[in-house]
């Protein structure tokens, strides 16, 4: 990427966000330059994400949100934040899709989609109950902790196409940017990977990638551990 790219400014808050970081991941991977502009939970009018001026830029008041001043376009939803970074930045398709047939296209969007309709929900409803929630639910919680082991299941089935070293086989890509940080939540989520050591092996080596190490030192201030 060239000197002339202007810094992409990403919007995250809190040490624990998962989606944020995994913008930063698929940013460091493709060398696209980009400054990171922390927020607070809460309805501040300056700092907070529910507050006036952070809803002039995402009306949602959630995390992600990527500003590019290179084409003047701003994205929310961590999807959508991902997708525009690959339509624009990753024309040699370095963290696409391996293969250019219709089931490589279907087999790369399904587990796009898979992590954040499911995984990804589960998981955070399963940190909500367990740690937020203002009266305890320990029927919600269970529910929520099966069907965040039910996706691990499913993740751990994948990963043994390719013995651990990614989600989809030939390389790490998207999808695994995508997975990684939510993976990585299961302590705190209050779970283990005692039963999924294929999952415990691709987090490992997740963790020893300089994109992922650059992106949490970015965003979060520190090197991820597992």
């Amino acid at each position: 990427m060239g000197t002339h790219i202007k810094p992409v400014v990403l919007h995250a808050a809190h040490a624990t966000g998962p989606n944020p970081v995994k913008i930063a991941m698929a940013l460091e991977a493709l060398h696209v330059p980009f400054e990171v502009r922390q927020w607070e939970f809460g309805n501040d009018p300056q700092k907070g994400v529910k507050g006036v001026e952070f809803s002039k830029i995402n009306e949602n008041g959630r995390l992600p949100v990527i500003e590019d001043p290179n084409t003047g376009v701003v994205a929310w939803e961590s999807g959508a934040c991902m997708n525009y970074v690959r339509r624009v930045y990753d024309t040699a398709n370095m963290i696409g899709p391996l293969g250019e047939s219709a089931q490589d296209l279907v087999d790369f969007e399904k587990w796009e989609y898979f992590l954040l309709s499911s995984l990804g929900p589960m998981t955070g409803q399963t940190n909500w109950f367990r740690h937020f929630v203002p009266q305890k639910n320990e029927n919600a919680l269970q529910r929520f902790t099966e069907q965040t082991y039910r996706c691990y299941d499913v993740v751990e089935g994948q990963l043994k196409k390719t013995s651990g070293e990614s989600i989809l086989p030939g390389r790490v890509s998207v999808v695994d940017y995508h997975f990684e940080p939510w993976v990585r939540l299961y302590s705190f989520a209050g779970l283990s990977l005692e039963k999924y050591p294929l999952i415990k092996k691709w987090l490992r080596l997740m963790s020893t990638r300089e994109e992922i190490q650059e992106a949490y030192i970015k965003v979060q201030g520190q090197s991820p551990t597992v």
